[in-house]
């Protein structure tokens, strides 16, 4: 790696935290499942045929608190997220906090009863954890980690690595609302329309999805580098093109404004409430009705397809505008919105 020191950009979800999981965790301690690049590591289960969903993430959003949520509901929906992506069922979690001496006690209580409400309607049970508290002045009042573990019905395999020509691509809802959320909370912007944070738990609109469509290729979150990410994953991952277009892909028009005005491109902000889904052509149209039947999917849309990769030139993702022409949609380079979750 040409950085010497870790920066910001490295927990973008863009090109340089790639970078330093291929050059500095993967080349140290990389496995198999690691290897993988999926959302959650599949791993073997004592019964027959079953396996179980393994994921961790960590969770560092400041402001704590912010229209839609708090870091609370950002742990527990992120990793319910992340482990249901590979078809399992969340079943249990762990919450881990690091807090900082002098974090108001009133503010950890309410964090916690959020924890315990958004375990609830996911379905999850919080069955471990870990409690560090660091001096004064070297933390950022609270941190929390979280792992989750689920289970994987038999003969039900998903990964970004799936994806085939012809597939549909969909999204479930409104790109950029959680980025532009905690933007406008942290900066003190005021817009028209208020914007808040999606941030919600999904298992239950996949496994809604899965019902009507058992062929889904992939689910995943567009979080940290936003849809131009997650879309530039699954690329690499399976080798092939994906194609979408730009007037299709929801976005609500304020942050659609605030977006223009920031000088963001929308498709690199991240969402912590909303799953983009490849699937076979033949039933895009029943996944895209069990999105839109759930009520954190009404905003669903089919918003692409997937292509064979040119020779010689390695996967890309393109955007087809609304003045007919086509652009590179690349994945977040550096560090665009920090501490997002």
């Amino acid at each position: 790696m040409a950085d010497e020191t870790v920066l910001l950009g490295h927990g973008s979800g863009g090109t340089m935290m790639k970078r330093i999981i291929d050059e500095v965790f993967a080349a140290s301690y990389g496995s198999e499942e690691l290897a993988q690049g999926d959302d959650a590591a599949v791993l073997p289960a004592p019964a027959p045929g079953e396996r179980l969903a393994f994921s961790t993430d960590t969770f560092v959003v400041t402001p704590h608190f912010f229209p839609g949520g708090d870091i609370g509901r950002l742990a527990v929906c992120g990793t319910v997220n992340d482990v249901a992506t590979s078809g399992a069922q969340a079943k249990y979690l762990s919450i881990g906090m690091v807090l900082e001496e002098g974090f108001p006690m009133n503010d950890l209580r309410r964090i916690c009863e959020t924890i315990a409400a958004t375990a609830h309607e996911a379905g999850v049970h919080v069955v471990t954890g870990d409690t560090k508290v660091v001096n004064r002045g070297h933390g950022d009042g609270i941190y929390i980690n979280t792992a989750g573990i689920g289970l994987i019905p038999a003969n039900r395999s998903l990964s970004g690595a799936n994806c085939r020509p012809g597939d549909k691509v969909l999204v479930s809802g409104t790109m950029g609302d959680h980025g532009i959320a905690i933007m406008s909370q942290r900066e003190g912007l005021s817009f028209a329309a208020p914007i808040e944070s999606d941030a919600a738990p999904l298992n239950h609109l996949i496994a809604d999805v899965l019902e009507a469509a058992p062929d889904v290729r992939c689910f995943r979150d567009p979080t940290r580098g936003g849809l131009a990410s997650t879309l530039n994953e699954f690329a690499s991952q399976s080798n092939v093109d994906v194609v979408i277009r730009e007037d299709d892909v929801p976005v609500k028009d304020a942050v659609r404004g605030a977006c223009d005005m920031l000088g963001y491109d929308v498709f690199q902000v991240a969402n912590e409430g909303k799953m983009v889904c490849v699937v076979p052509a033949e039933q895009s149209d029943a996944a895209l009705a069990a999105m839109r039947a759930n009520p954190y999917g009404a905003d669903a849309a089919l918003i692409g397809e997937v292509t064979e990769a040119a020779t010689g030139r390695g996967p890309k993702v393109y955007v087809e505008t609304g003045f007919g022409s086509r652009r590179i949609l690349d994945m977040l380079v550096g560090e665009q919105l920090p501490r997002i979750c």
